[in-house]
């Protein structure tokens, strides 16, 4: 099995398309890596990953938006093609098995928000009670 984990940002709008009854979520995610070359001068290359999200929960395709910073992980899925020369060529698509909001594209040049969708309860930085008591007794434990 060979998976694929990618962490970059949405490069369009994600369409959701129905194909022979299934839907499927159409998105590529670009990730700048960023080196120097041999005479030392930093350089940018751009990984472009064409995705496919094959899954009935839809749900999630108004918040891949253009900017958004995402986390996939899948297979890659080949397909094998003639092009308008004639000769065989190929194509690799990331098959989507897992999705992850990590956040958005700063408008007003601020950090990203990060989304946590799925989550179990809210995180909070106050604590859920307030100070301790110091005259309660200490056998007195909640769990």
């Amino acid at each position: 099995m060979i998976k694929l984990n990618v962490i970059g940002n949405l490069g369009k709008d994600a369409l959701v398309n129905n194909v022979n009854g299934r839907n499927v979520i159409n998105f590529t995610v670009a990730h700048t890596e960023r080196f120097k070359d041999a005479q030392g001068n930093q350089k940018d290359r751009t990984v472009w990953v064409d995705c496919a999200y094959w899954t009935d929960r839809t749900a999630i395709a108004p918040y891949l938006k253009k900017g958004t910073q995402v986390y996939v992980e899948g297979n890659p899925d080949v397909r094998v093609y003639t092009n308008q020369q004639g000769a065989s060529s190929g194509i690799i698509t990331l098959r989507v098995n897992n999705i992850q909001l990590l956040g958005s594209k700063p408008t007003d040049g601020s950090a990203p928000i990060a989304s946590n969708f799925g989550a179990s309860a809210p995180v909070s930085a106050a604590p859920a009670h307030g100070p301790m008591d110091v005259s309660e007794p200490v056998d007195d434990l909640p769990f």
